[in-house]
């Protein structure tokens, strides 16, 4: 049963890169139930400058409200707008980096994307959550440098390079998902060193959706099973910022006829076109019981 304590906080995430499909919708749909009683807010998540587009903000919003959608804060909410926007926060995001690099935790690495995937020591990241990233080999960790190479990476900007959080080899991380069950995986094994900040200067979606979640009081992230992976390396970031991570919910995915999850490729069941085609959002939800 969903939680209905006052002090349940929960969210919305979309990215404006496309338009919403009825994956995303039955992943928001368990979030907003298991919200009941508490809150719910939308955080439009538009770091991604290339992709995002403000006709696709408007186009959420819309389909977000025709399909049932009832947020407590953020855009639409006759509030402030700014505060749910990602591109509007990067002040935040910055500060966590920089956090982070005082620690110590980062590191600049200049492989390219080939040299990851050709790398001979880089299989890929294990099956755990569903990662298919290729396992990073360490080469631009500082010990492996020499010490007029590894003074010079200290010194680099922040922006041109992406940067590294450095994983604790062989250090096992347990969360417990509220759909899953109990889920292990091993740092350095099963999901390597990734990225935090890339070259365009802005933090990846590790780094932001941890800063974010903390600072608006999420108590629960429910999201897609593809991102399952993703909890461990957040965890860690939570750990070295000394945040407070909130709980975990990792609904079943959507497929399509071929058994591949639903991607925003997917123009035939997205949410503009199935209401165009006649469909409505009741007739849609009531598959999914």
């Amino acid at each position: 049963m969903a939680p209905t304590s006052s002090g349940y906080r929960g969210r919305l995430a979309p990215s404006p890169t496309g338009y919403l499909h009825l994956g995303h919708a039955r992943t928001f749909w368990t979030a907003q139930q298991r919200a009941a009683g508490g809150t719910l807010l939308l955080r439009n998540e538009d770091l991604d400058q290339a992709r995002c587009r403000p006709e696709y903000v408007a186009a959420m919003l819309e389909d977000l409200r025709w399909f049932g959608f009832a947020w407590h804060e953020g855009p639409d909410c006759g509030g402030p707008r700014a505060p749910y926007d990602q591109s509007a926060r990067l002040g935040l995001y910055q500060s966590a980096f920089e956090q982070l690099r005082h620690a110590g935790c980062v590191y600049p690495c200049t492989c390219s994307r080939r040299d990851i995937a050709e790398a001979a020591a880089a299989p890929h990241e294990s099956g755990v959550g569903g990662g298919d990233e290729p396992l990073y080999a360490g080469r631009c960790r500082p010990e492996r440098l020499d010490p007029a190479e590894r003074a010079r990476r200290a010194a680099l900007p922040r922006a041109g390079h992406p940067w590294r959080f450095r994983v604790p080899d062989g250090r096992r991380l347990d969360f417990f998902d509220t759909a899953r069950g109990a889920q292990s995986a091993v740092a350095g094994a099963d999901f390597g060193d990734f990225v935090v900040w890339r070259r365009e200067d802005l933090p990846s979606y590790q780094l932001a959706v941890v800063v974010d979640d903390a600072a608006m009081g999420i108590t629960e992230v429910v999201r897609g099973a593809d991102l399952l992976v993703s909890t461990y390396r957040q965890l860690l970031l939570y750990e070295a910022l000394g945040l407070v991570a909130p709980a975990f919910h990792h609904c079943p995915l959507l497929l399509d006829a071929e058994g591949r999850r639903l991607a925003k490729r997917h123009d035939s069941l997205s949410l503009r076109a199935l209401r165009a085609a006649g469909r409505s959002p009741e007739a849609l939800r009531a598959e999914w019981v």
